[in-house]
């Protein structure tokens, strides 16, 4: 009889093991991602409401301010954390497309979630258009992969599929919208689903955004659209002239980025190169004064703005898309943590707004949340993604297939001027950053007493 017991609590303990291995890790992973992101996007709010109520008392505040955090995000982050810079999830595409435990360990270590937190903080406290999202993609893939830790024996399919689930529960839990991360590991992350992960990967995500809701409560990011049971006499016509307005207008954006020896002047260039720090204060002095000119509309993410269009209460410039967009091109080009879901989100509300004036009889909402998801899907070309988090965030469930037309048509469009923005920053990510030049060699004290001169360095 004792021996039976001893036999059945060794069998018990043995399946206690292999459960949390196969399980409890990734539930656990996931219950840390969802209360990070959570705090992070409060973090992030409670910064940017700082900045505003410091603009609002000081109007020309943001000349000042805007250029000293934007120099000092560059600074810390180019003299300590290498591989913080940007979104964040070219970084974790990148561990995913290489040798997980080299890559996770140079891109997704502990230092640098702290870093991502941090040094957006302080970005987002200078009025930089910078999103969110994007890195809680980054720190919840660094939280999973350091979860490595607990199991005795770690491989690189563990590695991979941790990396994987926390990416996309940081998403899920960023814009409480669970589907959408499911699709983003599938669309964006891998380009394809491994059934043995599916499962653990589903749960995980669920269990994230499970954590979000606990804390923030039942909402959706941008509200409810009431579209109605039928559409105007041209919709169809809407639906295609926002794919292409939007395809092009994220096309473009996507360029910039990709071809900055091809339009920054080359002056600018070398400064960027040789004094990175004065050129980061040069973009957060342009930040600043298109935020002066624009009213103040837009510094930050523009959340804000967006919801307001769709709600009514908020009345943008027409051009309020070109603005924000050279405000988000100098937030990122310096290298400094940040997102560019929010504000692609933002910028296609402003497109949405300029297209009422060409469609007047259509809902202005609806217009709204057709550009959203073309301009998102433009930039990221991940139409499935773009409009899957777009229509969960506005509980847009009746706007599905214009929704859905809206992406494809604008990712094609995007394409005829560049490739996938995150598959193509992340192959710079691929390789370690290449060692410093070796310092020239030292003639000994024999050559340079008989003023023979040292050999030129070949």
């Amino acid at each position: 009889m004792i021996r039976a017991l001893r036999s059945l609590s060794i069998i018990t303990a043995r399946r206690t093991r292999s459960l949390w291995r196969r399980y409890g890790v990734f539930w656990l992973g996931a219950i840390l991602v969802g209360l990070v992101a959570v705090y992070y996007a409060r973090l992030i709010d409670w910064g940017f409401s700082l900045f505003s109520d410091a603009r609002s008392a000081h109007p020309w505040l943001p000349l000042v301010v805007t250029p000293a955090a934007t120099a000092l995000c560059v600074f810390v982050t180019r003299r300590f954390f290498r591989g913080s810079e940007g979104s964040g999830i070219p970084q974790v595409i990148a561990v995913l497309d290489s040798p997980t435990s080299a890559a996770g360990g140079r891109l997704l270590t502990l230092r640098i979630l702290v870093a991502k937190i941090a040094v957006s903080f302080v970005a987002i406290l200078g009025g930089l258009t910078i999103g969110r999202e994007g890195p809680t993609v980054q720190i919840g893939a660094a939280l999973m992969f350091n979860m490595r830790r607990l199991y005795p024996r770690s491989n690189s399919l563990i590695e991979r599929q941790l990396v994987l689930a926390g990416a996309a529960a940081g998403l899920s839990a960023a814009f409480n919208t669970p589907l959408a991360g499911i699709v983003f590991a599938i669309e964006e992350l891998t380009r394809s689903f491994e059934v043995r992960t599916s499962g653990v990967l589903i749960t995980g995500i669920l269990i994230a955004g499970v954590v979000a809701l606990g804390l923030n409560g039942n909402y959706t990011y941008f509200g409810t659209i009431q579209a109605g049971a039928t559409f105007p006499k041209f919709f169809a016509v809407a639906v295609v002239v926002t794919g292409v307005v939007t395809g092009i207008g994220g096309g473009v954006f996507c360029w910039l980025l990709l071809n900055t020896s091809k339009w920054i002047p080359a002056p600018l260039r070398r400064l960027h190169a040789s004094r990175p720090v004065a050129f980061a204060a040069l973009c957060g002095f342009i930040i600043a004064g298109v935020g002066l000119l624009a009213g103040g509309t837009t510094f930050g993410s523009g959340y804000a703005e967006a919801r307001g269009l769709l709600e009514g209460r908020e009345h943008l410039s027409m051009f309020y898309p070109l603005l924000k967009m050279i405000s988000m091109i100098g937030s990122y080009l310096p290298g400094i943590p940040g997102g560019i879901f929010a504000p692609s989100l933002s910028i296609g509300a402003g497109f949405g707004n300029v297209l009422h004036a060409l469609f007047p009889h259509m809902s202005l909402a609806v217009l709204i949340a057709l550009a959203m998801v073309g301009y998102l899907a433009a930039v990221t070309q991940s139409p499935i993604t773009a409009f899957v988090i777009v229509m969960e965030m506005i509980n847009g469930h009746a706007l599905v297939i214009s929704l859905m037309a809206t992406a494809l048509i604008s990712s094609r469009a995007s394409r005829f001027f560049a490739p996938p923005l995150y598959e193509a920053l992340s192959e710079r990510y691929m390789t370690p950053p290449a060692p410093p030049a070796p310092s020239p060699e030292v003639p000994d004290d024999d050559a340079t007493k008989a003023g023979d001169e040292p050999a030129p360095q070949r």
